[in-house]
C-alpha cells in the first residue's frame, strides 16, 4: 500500500538536506512510488471545459430531438432538481453531427478541428454525476468529493509518481486568469504534503508571480538554508510536522523554478508552424490565450511534469465558460473557437513527436446539459445536466475511435454502460501505473483516497 510514509523526509533527513541543497527532497520528489502494475502513460493533460458544453450538441447525435422539436417533455423526462418539466420542450442541436475518420466516430459541426482527430478519440457517453451545481460537480471532477475538503486529482497524481524533473512541480494548471466554482479547492492538495498542490502559471502577462530572482543565487541558497534551519527547529517540537517539511520543499522547487519554468513558458522560438497549428496568432485574444496555454501544456509535459490543467478563458463576464442557459448557439460556439483547434492540435502535436502513447489527453466539463429548454427560439439555451453526459480521452493507451455507453434516444439519460467520476479516476490512475485502491494516505483516522470507497477500472475503454 502506497502511504505518505514514502514521501516524506523525516526531520533528521530535513536538515542534513538543509546544508546539502536539499539534495534528498528533490531526489524523493523525483523517485515517486512503486507502480502497482506496468503504466501505460506517464502524463496527463486535462482540458477542463468548465461550464458543462452540451453533450447532444458534441460526441452524442439525437436525431430524435430534431424530429420532436417544440414538442413537450412529459412528466418521465429527467429535469434539475429546481426545474418542473411543465413547459419544457426537447430542442434539437442547431449542429449537424458526421461520422468521422476511419472509425466512423459521429462529432458534431461545433467542433470541427477535433472532428479531424476523431481516430484518436475514446468517448465517453454514459457518464453520470451527482448533482447538477457547478461547484459540486466541479469538485467531485477534481477532487473525487463533492463537497471538496480533498486533494486534487493533479496532486494525488504528483503523491503517488513524484515529478520526471526536479527543476519543475510535478501538477501545473495553466490558468486563465480566474478561478472556476468550487474555488482553489479544485487545484489544492488538502491534508497531501502542500508540495504536491497546484503551481497556477497565468496566461496573461508574467506566467509566474515572483519568479525572477531578487539575489544572486549563493545568496537565496544561504536565505533558503537559514529558512530550513529554523523551520525544522520548529518542526522538531511540533507534533506534526509534515506541513512544515512540505514548505521546506516548496521553498527549494521555487528556487529551481526560476529558470526552467521562464524557459518553457517562453513560446517566442516555437516554429511558425506550430504556431499556426495551434493558432498562437488568433485575432481573438481569448483563443490566443488558450492557444498559448495549450502549447505550454505540451512543452511541460515534454519537460517531465505529470499532470497538467487548462482552463478555459471566461468571456463577457461569464465565471462557467460552457454554461449556457440561453444563447446556446452563439456562445457555445465561441467556446468552441477558442478551444477546438488548440486541443486538436495538442493531440497531434503529441502523436507527431511520439508522446501520444505516454500522455493522456482528458476533454471533459463537470456536466453535460439537458436536451430540452424553456422555449425554442434564437436565444435558446440548456440547463445543467448530470444524468448522461459526454467526455473523452487521448492516447495513454486508450482506444481510439470508439464510443462507450449510451444515452436514452433524446440524450435525457444514461440507457447502458453508466460511468463515474470514479471510475474515469480509477482509469487514468491504472493507465500511469497505480492501482486507485491501494494509492492512500492516512488521515482522519482512516486511509483515503482518490475515489474514496468507489470506482472500477473502465478496462473496454483500453488498447
Amino acid at each position: 500500500m502506497i502511504t505518505h510514509d514514502h514521501c516524506l523526509c523525516s526531520r533528521r533527513q530535513v536538515l542534513a538536506s538543509a546544508s546539502a541543497g536539499f539534495g534528498m527532497l528533490a531526489l524523493r520528489a523525483m523517485a515517486g512510488m512503486p507502480l502497482h502494475n506496468r503504466a501505460r502513460a506517464k502524463n496527463i493533460i486535462f482540458c477542463f471545459m468548465d461550464g458543462g458544453p452540451s453533450h447532444v450538441d458534441t460526441f452524442d447525435p439525437k436525431p430524435m430531438l430534431k424530429k420532436h422539436e417544440g414538442k413537450p417533455i412529459g412528466e418521465s423526462a429527467v429535469t434539475k432538481r429546481s426545474q418542473s418539466n411543465a413547459g419544457r420542450v426537447w430542442f434539437g442541436s442547431p449542429w449537424e453531427f458526421r461520422q468521422r475518420g476511419q472509425s466512423g466516430l459521429w462529432v458534431s459541426d461545433l467542433l470541427p478541428h477535433i472532428a479531424q482527430v476523431a481516430d484518436k478519440l475514446c468517448v465517453v457517453r454514459s457518464m453520470v454525476g451527482e448533482l447538477p451545481l457547478h461547484g459540486q460537480q466541479n469538485l467531485l471532477l477534481h477532487t473525487g468529493r463533492i463537497l471538496g475538503q480533498a486533494p486534487s486529482f493533479g496532486a494525488w497524481v504528483s503523491y503517488g509518481l513524484g515529478t520526471e524533473n526536479a527543476n519543475l512541480p510535478g501538477y501545473v494548471v495553466l490558468n486563465n486568469d480566474w478561478v472556476p466554482n468550487g474555488g482553489l479547492e479544485n487545484f489544492g492538495s488538502s491534508f497531501l504534503p502542500a508540495s504536491h498542490q497546484a503551481t497556477m502559471v497565468r496566461a496573461k502577462g508574467v506566467p509566474v508571480d515572483n519568479i525572477a530572482p531578487q539575489d544572486a543565487a549563493t545568496i537565496q541558497r544561504r536565505k533558503l538554508a537559514l529558512l530550513a534551519e529554523q523551520d525544522s527547529e520548529f518542526a522538531a517540537i511540533t507534533s506534526d510536522a509534515r506541513a512544515i517539511e512540505g514548505a521546506i520543499a516548496n521553498y527549494e522547487t521555487a528556487f529551481r523554478m526560476q529558470s526552467a519554468v521562464p524557459a518553457i513558458a517562453d513560446i517566442a522560438n516555437e516554429p511558425a508552424h506550430i504556431r499556426q497549428l495551434y493558432g498562437i496568432d488568433s485575432t481573438d485574444e481569448h483563443q490566443r490565450f488558450y492557444a498559448t496555454q495549450a502549447l505550454r501544456a505540451r512543452r511541460l509535459v515534454e519537460a517531465g511534469v505529470r499532470f497538467v490543467e487548462i482552463t478555459c478563458p471566461s468571456f463577457d463576464g461569464n465565471n462557467s465558460p460552457w454554461d449556457q442557459h440561453g444563447l446556446l448557439k452563439q456562445n457555445h460556439e465561441k467556446n468552441a473557437r477558442i478551444t477546438d483547434q488548440s486541443v486538436a492540435a495538442l493531440i497531434t502535436d503529441l502523436d507527431q513527436r511520439g508522446l501520444l502513447d505516454e500522455t493522456i489527453v482528458l476533454w471533459a466539463g463537470e456536466m453535460g446539459r439537458t436536451p430540452h429548454t424553456p422555449k425554442i427560439s434564437d436565444t435558446a439555451g440548456r440547463d445543467h445536466h448530470v444524468n448522461g453526459y459526454s467526455l473523452f480521452m487521448a492516447g495513454g493507451g486508450f482506444r481510439g475511435g470508439m464510443t462507450f455507453g449510451e444515452t436514452d434516444e433524446f440524450g435525457n439519460a444514461v440507457a447502458s454502460n453508466p460511468v463515474s467520476i470514479h471510475d474515469i479516476h480509477a482509469t487514468l490512475l491504472h493507465q500511469m501505473g497505480i492501482n486507485h485502491e491501494r494509492l492512500t494516505f492516512r488521515h482522519g483516522g482512516r486511509d483515503q483516497r482518490l475515489t474514496d470507497v468507489h470506482g472500477r477500472v473502465v478496462s473496454e475503454l483500453l488498447a
